[in-house]
């Protein structure tokens, strides 16, 4: 690739760095110059930054010189947008070196929700050349009147990470501001960076117009290809493997080592809390008190900067993070990455592997840790998948109805909308390609007035329509709560865990304030408590008393059998593809060769004492156990499928006279337990295998159970929160998660009396089609199991039902129960399953 396309300071940077600028680099510099959008496809440490950055940078250096005095009068020329607050200001940082060693006169800055907002304010009135931001930010930006000034100079959009952006609603958002943005500045051209792309042709049609829903516009690509393979092993610990669990504690003493043997690790773990407890436990066996930090979203931002500049400055020789750092960070330093607990995909496994040598012709190392059994046969998949380099990013979402709601709402804060412009200008972005005209009109409708159940409400007038027939706000006041509740993530609420005496202990009178908080607990979990139901929390077997605004009041019992088990685990489910290469795995003795001695003679052992799960059939358990009576199949289509089959059998078990108590799903497998005989049912054909898991379950027992479940609750919670409705937020004030929820059950059950077709509940159940309840997933299941199931008899649990019968009653929100109790249970259930 010619390198005239340089500018002369240009190719002397290059030059004094000792670098030749490469041929993609050179390629989207000729793409841009060309005003195409173009999709850049290049393994980490390609230099896709700098790539995505150069057209930019190369534009602005050939400008006119700035006027003295001037205040930005030029607008902002380039909008990089990143779906990390941390990715955007370690981009700024390391965009700083070329810029002041070549003497550019640009001005570069970030904005984030943790940018003060005298600063937000003063770069509307003197924006920086380029802008560093995320999608929320691009949302508040356009719902300014002055956005239009703003934006009108806006030459070229960068979107790093575009995989990771465009498969939530903050993707759905985002397309929309796009949209906006291509009308703003008709110039404007898209850089889609990326390095794991599973579908090219998705991630290209987002970057570009859609004038026709017919046909699909495609913008340019550059792919590269090559990179160093990566070098990824499974830890292999002396200690023993946990039959179940999720925080890999066995293994700390084997993370301490490989933090002493490498310059710098990251240890990436897939949740918060457990990001807590890993770093607490390696800080009490860091004898040489190596510098060791924690870096995570809940964190306050300074605490986040202050670990992120210490990282930069190599200051750090490890640091325990979730996906708050595993997109994209370069972080030269980093020599090792260690992967807590089963990757979940092939993609994300990639992604959080290219942090380490972040350059294209060094291999990243990376050690994968399970934390259980059934993850080793996970990690397994998952390094045979990346030796093929193959990819499994989710496909393009469809447009969700109130994202677009919250979108409508922010453009007539900035200006009149015309509802034919409008709609003209949604169908123009990929995810709303196919929205028609109904249902645009329909949630503008809800937009201006609620909807026909809500219309006498004045609440809920947000918008009135003038005299040419465009939409404006009803009132400044609307402009101002949208600011404050912009954006598509909604945390899950949290209840204070207070303990108080029991009635068997003496309390006589109502439940007042009680004793000491033991912690908090998330809200969709008291939900489904009655009074008297027993649950483990801390370690400890607590009863539910009673809920109280924002507090559930709970005493200790002597219980040793807790009633309700958790249904909440890992943050991400496994992946369709990972799911497959497992269930291969398992059905195939000759590859057990690959796995650590102790998991291939765990598998063996359930050969000899039951079967082995066939790779497209379902091999479903049954056996007594205590006083219940257990069923155990083995899907591996992941937790959420899982659960919603969980759900789904339980409700048709009890219609059939089988009495079932209750049921636990984790990603690998499904148990329910109940008072009668399980296996007698099936044998006797009582019960039939085939009708049980009947594709109909999906039909009305799927609408029956939905009907009376607080899950569509909780989802229309969310729908109603980003769709405005409810506001999260007010000026001088927040509203606690109780009270978000106790307005949005009321408004629920007005609409499901009123007006069941409301467009909110239309985007509850699309919602919860197919993201909560996996339906989709859980329909393949169905088809693929259909005349392949066996069913197995046993006197006792198998070796393959042991982790789910440990995860029972375990703790729901920290993840984990004390760990002696479950090594306890462990080596209880293995002697039975052993039949010692």
């Amino acid at each position: 690739m010619d390198r005239g396309l340089l500018p002369e300071r240009f190719k002397n940077w290059f030059d004094r760095r000792g670098w030749s600028p490469r041929p993609h680099q050179l390629a989207l510099l000729d793409q841009l110059s060309s005003g195409h959008s173009t999709l850049l496809i290049a393994p980490t440490g390609a230099g896709k930054t700098l790539a995505g950055f150069l057209p930019s940078l190369v534009e602005l250096s050939e400008r006119g010189p700035r006027k003295p005095g001037s205040r930005g009068t030029k607008g902002i020329h380039t909008l990089y947008i990143s779906p990390l607050k941390a990715l955007a200001v370690d981009i700024a940082r390391n965009l700083d070196a070329p810029v002041s060693e070549m003497g550019l006169d640009i001005r570069i800055e970030t904005r984030t929700g943790d940018t003060p907002s005298h600063k937000r304010q003063r770069q509307k009135t003197n924006p920086p050349d380029m802008l560093l931001t995320t999608p929320e930010q691009i949302a508040l930006l356009l719902s300014d009147p002055a956005s239009e000034k703003l934006f009108a100079s806006l030459e070229t959009i960068i979107l790093d990470e575009l995989h990771a952006l465009v498969t939530s609603k903050r993707g759905d958002l985002l397309a929309l501001g796009l949209a906006r943005l291509r009308k703003l500045a008709p110039r404007l051209k898209t850089i889609g960076l990326s390095a794991t792309v599973a579908k090219p042709e998705d991630l290209r049609a987002y970057l570009v117009d859609q004038p026709d829903p017919a046909t699909r516009a495609q913008s340019h690509v550059v792919e590269v290809a090559g990179g160093a393979a990566p070098d990824i092993g499974i830890l292999e610990s002396q200690e023993r493997i946990p039959w179940s669990g999720h925080s890999a504690r066995y293994a700390l003493d084997d993370m301490y080592q490989l933090i002493k043997d490498h310059r710098v690790t990251l240890l990436f773990v897939n949740t918060r809390s457990q990001a807590e407890a890993i770093f607490q436990e390696l800080w009490r066996i860091n004898e040489e008190t190596l510098p060791i930090a924690l870096h995570h979203g809940s964190l306050d931002v300074g605490q986040r900067r202050k670990v992120e500049a210490a990282m930069a400055d190599g200051q750090l020789r490890a640091v325990v993070a979730t996906s708050s750092l595993d997109l994209g960070i370069d972080w030269g330093d980093i020599d090792l990455v260690v992967n807590i607990g089963a990757p979940k995909g092939a993609s994300r496994l990639a992604q959080r592997i290219g942090r380490a040598n972040h350059r294209m012709d060094e291999p990243s190392k990376a050690v994968l840790v399970p934390a259980n059994r059934f993850e080793v046969l996970e990690c397994q998949a998952a390094l045979a998948a990346s030796r093929c380099g193959d990819q499994d990013t989710p496909a393009l979402r469809k447009g969700a109805l109130d994202v677009l709601a919250q979108h409508l709402l922010g453009l007539a804060c900035a200006a009149p909308l015309n509802a034919d412009e409008t709609f003209y200008e949604i169908r123009s972005c990929e995810t709303y390609r196919h929205l028609d005209r109904e249902t645009f009109d329909r949630v503008l409708d809800f937009v201006a007035t609620g909807g026909y159940a809500l219309k006498s409400y004045e609440r809920y007038a947000r918008l009135k329509q003038d005299k040419e027939g465009n939409w404006r706000i009803a009132h400044p006041k609307i402009a101002q709560q949208y600011r404050l509740n912009v954006g598509t993530i909604v945390e899950a609420p949290m209840l204070k865990v207070r303990l108080v005496k029991s009635k068997a202990q003496g309390r006589r009178s109502p439940i007042g304030r009680g004793g000491r908080v033991l912690g908090e607990i998330e809200e969709w979990f008291v939900e489904q408590l009655e009074p008297g139901d027993t649950f483990i929390f801390g370690g400890e077997v607590l009863r539910f008393e009673a809920l109280r605004e924002n507090e559930a009041f709970v005493s200790r019992t002597r219980s040793q059998s807790p009633m309700i088990p958790s249904y909440m685990g890992g943050k991400f489910p496994l992946s369709t593809y990972l799911a497959k290469s497992v269930r291969h795995m398992l059905a195939t003795p000759a590859s057990w060769k690959q796995l650590p001695k102790q998991v291939g003679e765990w598998l063996s052992l359930q050969q000899q004492n039951s079967k082995l799960p066939e790779e497209d059939g379902l091999l479903v358990e049954t056996f007594p156990r205590a006083d219940k009576h257990y069923m155990v199949c083995y899907p591996f289509e992941g937790r959420l499928a899982h659960q919603t089959l969980g759900m789904l059998l339980t409700k048709r078990l009890e219609r059939l006279g089988a009495q079932p108590m209750g049921f636990v799903a984790n990603d690998y497998a499904l148990s329910i337990w109940g008072l009668r005989d399980l296996s007698a049912l099936f044998e006797s054909g009582q019960i039939s295998l085939d009708s049980l898991f009947e594709e109909d379950i999906l039909g009305d027992d799927l609408d029956a159970w939905l009907a009376e479940s607080s899950l569509m609750k909780r989802t229309f919670r969310n729908c109603a929160v980003i769709a405005g409705l409810i506001e999260r937020r007010h000026p001088g004030q927040e509203k606690s998660g109780r009270q978000v929820t106790i307005s949005s059950d009321l408004i629920y059950d007005v609409l499901r009396a009123h007006e069941p077709d409301h467009i909110l509940l239309r985007a509850t159940w699309n919602d919860a089609a197919e993201g909560l309840l996996d339906i989709s997933r859980l329909g393949e299941l169905l088809a693929r199991i259909k005349g392949r199931i066996t069913h197995t008899r046993l006197s006792r649990v198998s070796p393959l039902a042991v982790p789910i019968l440990l995860e029972i009653g375990r703790e729901p929100i920290y993840g984990e129960a004390m760990e002696s109790i479950l090594e306890d249970a462990a080596d209880d259930l293995v002697t039975e399953a052993l039949g010692q």
